[in-house]
């Protein structure tokens, strides 16, 4: 059995609009032309730039919350070690999917979402928390969450403003669901602090 190869002449199709302008032919193998149509969505390509910067900002946040509280979540002990390890984990499983929705909310908006940690480092609000190397008390680790979830919200709550004067209605969603869950998160965890 023969196996296919690119062949060097003309598609059946003919040459493509580029080519033909440059009175060149193409092969039957097709290359990407990098043609895409400019994003066309109704919001302007600086408002677009400045809510996926804003963007960008608020998933840096929002992992660095999201490694904080799994942090926490491995290395909780004392008297409420089973309460905490528990709402931990419901806390970081629902940060993790939603990280998904805001670099896919980037993407849609044209820009790439930041995916390494020095990108994060360099973007969030939240300090990076060490790695434990002894038993830090469940307290400071409940009061180190209430700082993060508050900072989240304040970042999601610049977002908004920005996404709304400009119209994004897709993004002004996302960060008031994202807002509703950090401010509740606040307030459980400061509850276990009074």
């Amino acid at each position: 059995m023969a196996k296919n190869k690119p062949s060097n002449k003309p598609s059946k199709s003919g040459p493509s609009k580029a080519s033909a302008s440059k009175g060149t032919e193409t092969s039957s193998v097709e290359t990407p032309t990098g043609n895409a149509p400019d994003i066309d969505i109704g919001i302007s390509g600086g408002d677009r730039k400045k809510i996926a910067e804003g963007l960008a900002r608020f998933l840096s946040d929002s992992f660095t919350l999201y490694l904080k509280t799994h942090n926490f979540h491995w290395n909780v002990t004392g008297s409420m070690f089973n309460t905490l390890h528990t709402m931990f984990e419901t806390q970081y499983n629902e940060q993790w999917m939603a990280l998904d929705e805001t670099a896919e909310r980037i993407r849609a908006l044209g820009f790439n979402a930041p995916g390494s940690y020095a990108e994060f480092i360099r973007l969030t609000s939240i300090p990076e928390e060490p790695g434990l190397s002894d038993t830090a008390d469940w307290r400071e680790m409940v009061r180190q969450l209430v700082v993060g979830n508050e900072a989240v919200a304040r970042t999601a709550r610049k977002v908004l403003k920005t996404a709304d004067d400009a119209g994004d209605d897709p993004t002004v969603d996302l960060m008031t669901q994202r807002l509703q869950v950090h401010e509740k998160n606040a307030w459980m965890l400061r509850s276990l602090l009074q």
